[in-house]
């Protein structure tokens, strides 16, 4: 089978850095932390104080039945989708609607929605429900509504393999053009998970990070020894994919080309990361571009700061790229987004997409202290600019084991 090519001709984001990509990318660089103190009521009943949110209302993009009946997750990724949209130029009556789709990535789905009927149906002893709950809160509710907005009869699929989620997502749209079986795809993933349940879950689990006693905002800290966990956010990324032919025939300008994806599983440990694992996914994402591994120019890398993660995805990018790992810039943006779970690996995407364009590299933020198991150019607290930035690397490494990697081609 032919391999048709594959343009990125828009993105949108909807982050705790910036409700835009250009924004985003700026925060990025400029090492700010969209970390902070959680403004919820029910703060007062955790352990874990500290989030990353997005400022986001509602009524500013849905009138109010489309409030009132659409979760926080699916409005993110509305938002997002329509600035990819109009970032790509589409105009949907000029759409084979039958060949465009919508793949999205999410964890949790409807949180929000789900959490507020469990309180009302077991602490208000409320009996009748809001009808649309299950409409709300189900996994594939944020795809649909896509697809809805725009009237798209292609693929529609939602991937929820926790924190690679939406890399997954990008990643098998890129597969359907690829392969043929669409022409144009909305891809990316949405996270709105900050509610009371989910954030004493997480407690439970005991793998969400102190809050900095000096400051809330540098709480997370990939890669540095003082390392203490990974912080919850929320948000959504969305890009358009088309194949490569039919965006230069509509004139579209192309971002970015996304050459190589791979994704498999660990199959070694609920939540323990496995370092042959990792390693092979890079290594088939490699395959898939047909590059060798001296081509990349920069790892986005999924560092969490958690221990075990960051140390293992350290050996992992040790194993495929050699003695050249210590001369490729890696870095965590997660130190200044906070992880947006099923939303993580398609906001790092258009990290790495702007990185391209602006041939800039972010940092990893609040790494004062290097770990000496995790001793690579993690490009510590200050961007920088880089020359002949042509491919870059997105890593996504899940609970659950599944692996994600998506490389960027600058056009």
């Amino acid at each position: 089978m032919t391999k048709r090519r594959v343009a990125v001709t828009g993105q949108g984001v909807i982050s705790p850095l910036g409700n835009t990509p250009d924004a985003f990318f700026l925060a990025l660089m400029a090492g700010k932390s969209g970390i902070g103190r959680l403004r919820a009521e029910f703060a007062d009943q955790l352990e874990c104080r500290i989030a990353a949110q997005t400022e986001f209302d509602p009524q500013t993009h849905f009138n109010k039945r489309q409030v009132n009946s659409l979760d926080r997750v699916s409005q993110f990724a509305l938002v997002a989708a329509r600035q990819a949209v109009a970032a790509a130029g589409l105009d949907p009556a000029r759409l084979d609607l039958a060949r465009t789709g919508v793949t999205l990535g999410t964890g949790m789905g409807g949180a929000n929605s789900l959490d507020e009927a469990y309180a009302r149906l077991y602490r208000d002893n409320v009996s009748r429900l809001n009808p649309f709950i299950v409409l709300m809160a189900m996994n594939g509710a944020a795809a649909s509504n896509i697809a809805l907005e725009y009237q798209l009869a292609g693929p529609n699929y939602t991937y929820s393999t926790a924190c690679s989620s939406s890399a997954v997502a990008i990643g098998e749209a890129y597969r359907l053009i690829r392969h043929g079986y669409a022409d144009t795809m909305l891809a990316g993933g949405s996270e709105a998970l900050l509610t009371l349940g989910t954030i004493r879950a997480w407690e439970a689990l005991r793998t969400l990070a102190k809050e900095d006693a000096s400051d809330p905002s540098a709480s997370c800290k990939p890669f540095s020894a003082d390392r203490s966990g990974l912080v919850l956010g929320e948000g959504a990324a969305i890009v358009v994919l088309e194949e490569w032919e039919t965006a230069k025939a509509r004139g579209a300008r192309i971002l970015g080309e996304l050459v190589g994806y791979s994704s498999g599983s660990d199959s070694t440990h609920i939540t323990q990361p496995s370092v042959a694992g990792q390693a092979s996914a890079m290594r088939a994402a490699l395959a898939d571009a047909e590059l060798p591994a001296d081509a990349i120019g920069y790892i986005n890398a999924h560092g969490t700061g958690t221990l075990l993660n960051d140390r293992t995805e350290t050996q992992a990018i040790k194993e495929v790229f050699g003695e050249r790992a210590y001369r490729l810039p890696v870095s965590s943006t997660k130190s200044m987004h906070g992880h947006l779970m099923g939303a993580a690996g398609a906001v790092e995407f258009v990290a790495c997409l702007q990185a391209l364009a602006n041939q800039a590299v972010p940092p990893t933020q609040h790494l004062a202290l290097p770990d000496p198991e995790c001793d690579l150019d993690y490009v510590p607290n200050q961007g920088r600019q880089v020359a002949d930035l042509d491919y870059t690397m997105s890593n996504s490494f899940a609970f659950g084991g599944t692996s994600a990697v998506l490389i960027a081609k600058r056009p």
